[in-house]
C-alpha cells in the first residue's frame, strides 16, 4: 500500500493578515465573529483566505482557549433510521448554539464505540451524547473524568454519572399489544432478540404487561438472533412449519426491520395474509416502516425530539458551575402510527411485490 502523503503546511493567521493588509487581531476578529468590521475590511479578509486556503486549526484554538467549540455524538446503528433521527435533532441543537456535531457510528459493537470516545475524548470535544445499546459505563466515567459531560439517549445506566433522555420503551411495548388486543386480536406473539438490549426487555415486559390485563389473550413469544429484517424471515419461516389455527393473529416486533422481514416471508410464502390472518405492529416508525410489503402500524419513538433534547441538556451542563449542576432525566412518551398492517380485512392493502435485496 502506498504511503499516506502528509498534509500541506496550513498557511497561518498572520499570512492572512499580511495578505488583506490587516492586524492578526483583526482576522482573528472575523473569523470568530467578533467585532464589526467594515464590508471592504471583511471581504479583503476572505479574499485572503480564500487565495491561501487558509483553515482554522482548532487544536491550537484549544490550547489557546482550553475548549473546543464541538460536541461528539455515538450511536449505535446508523442502518437504524431512529440514530439517523436523533442525529438529525443533535445536529440542529448543536447548530442553533452555534457548536459543530461530530458524529461517530458504532455499528452495534461495543468495540466501535469504545474507539470512538477515545478518538472523541481526544479531539477535546466540549461534551457527548451517547445513544448505546448496551453497558456504556467505563467509557463514560472516563469521559467524564477528563471534564466532558456526557448525556445518554435511550439507555438508562445504572450508576452513571449523567443527564439521560429516555423514551418509555415498556410503554412501547404496552401501546402496541394493547392496540393489537383493542382490534380483536387474541393470540399475541412478541418477536424480540435478546434482552441483553435494554430497550428489547424493556418493550416485551410492556407486551407482557398489556396481555396479562386482558380477558382470554395469550403470548406466545419467538426469540430472534438480532434485530434485522432476516430475523423478521426467519420467524416467518418457523410460521410456515405450522397450521393456520397455530399461528398468532397479531404480532408485536421489536424493530420495524424485523416487522418487515416477517411480514415479507408471510406474504412471499403464501403462509398469510397481512393483516387479514396476522396483523403486525412495529416497535420504532422508522424510515422502512413505510417501505415495507405493507405499511407497517409502528409506534413512534421521537428520535429527533430525543436528540435535541440531550443537545439542551449538555448545553445545560456546560453552561452550569459543576457545583450547581444537577442531572436530569427527561422522558418522551410514544405514540401510535395507524397504517395497513392492523387495518380491517376489508380496508387491507394488496402487499407490495418485491424481495428482501430490494429493502
Amino acid at each position: 500500500m502506498a504511503p499516506i502523503r502528509p498534509p500541506k503546511t496550513n498557511p497561518s493567521m498572520m499570512d492572512v493578515a499580511r495578505r488583506a493588509g490587516v492586524s492578526i487581531a483583526t482576522v482573528s476578529n472575523h473569523i470568530n465573529g467578533k467585532g464589526r468590521l467594515s464590508e471592504a475590511t471583511a471581504e479583503r479578509i476572505q479574499k485572503a483566505v480564500a487565495e491561501l486556503g487558509f483553515v482554522r486549526n482548532d487544536a491550537a484554538r484549544f490550547l489557546a482557549t482550553g475548549s473546543t467549540n464541538s460536541l461528539g455524538m455515538v450511536v449505535a446503528d446508523l442502518d437504524n433510521s431512529l440514530f439517523v433521527d436523533m442525529a438529525h435533532g443533535a445536529q440542529q441543537g448543536a447548530e442553533e448554539a452555534g457548536l459543530r456535531l461530530l458524529l461517530g457510528n458504532a455499528a452495534c459493537t461495543i468495540d466501535r464505540q469504545d474507539d470512538y470516545l477515545h478518538l472523541f475524548d481526544e479531539a477535546r470535544v466540549a461534551g457527548l451524547l451517547l445513544a448505546p445499546m448496551e453497558d456504556s459505563l467505563a467509557g463514560i466515567e472516563r469521559m467524564r473524568s477528563h471534564g466532558r459531560p456526557i448525556v445518554l439517549l435511550n439507555y438508562q445506566q445504572k450508576n452513571a454519572d449523567c443527564c439521560t433522555v429516555l423514551v418509555d420503551n415498556e410503554n412501547v411495548g404496552y401501546v402496541a399489544a394493547r392496540h393489537l388486543i383493542e382490534i380483536g386480536r387474541r393470540r399475541i406473539a412478541f418477536v424480540a432478540g435478546l434482552d441483553y438490549y435494554q430497550p428489547v426487555y424493556a418493550r416485551r415486559e410492556g407486551v407482557r404487561q398489556a396481555v396479562a390485563e386482558a380477558q382470554g389473550v395469550t403470548l406466545e413469544e419467538f426469540q430472534t438472533d438480532g434485530l434485522r429484517f432476516e430475523d423478521g424471515l426467519a420467524v416467518a419461516g418457523m410460521f410456515s412449519l405450522r397450521g393456520k389455527d397455530e399461528l398468532p393473529d397479531g404480532v408485536v416486533a421489536v424493530t420495524d426491520d424485523i416487522a418487515n422481514g416477517l411480514a415479507w416471508g408471510l406474504h412471499s410464502d403464501l403462509i398469510a395474509k397481512v393483516p387479514q390472518d396476522i396483523s403486525i405492529v412495529g416497535c420504532e416508525d422508522n424510515r422502512s416502516a413505510q417501505s415495507g410489503p405493507v405499511p407497517l402500524t409502528a409506534v413512534r419513538l421521537a428520535g429527533v425530539e430525543m436528540g435535541e433534547a440531550a443537545t439542551i441538556l449538555v448545553l445545560e451542563e456546560l453552561n452550569t458551575p459543576p457545583e450547581e449542576h444537577v442531572h436530569r432525566t427527561i422522558v418522551l412518551k410514544p405514540s401510535l402510527v395507524l397504517r395497513a398492517s392492523t387495518a380491517s380485512a376489508t380496508n387491507a392493502v394488496t402487499p407490495k411485490s418485491r424481495t428482501p435485496i430490494d429493502r
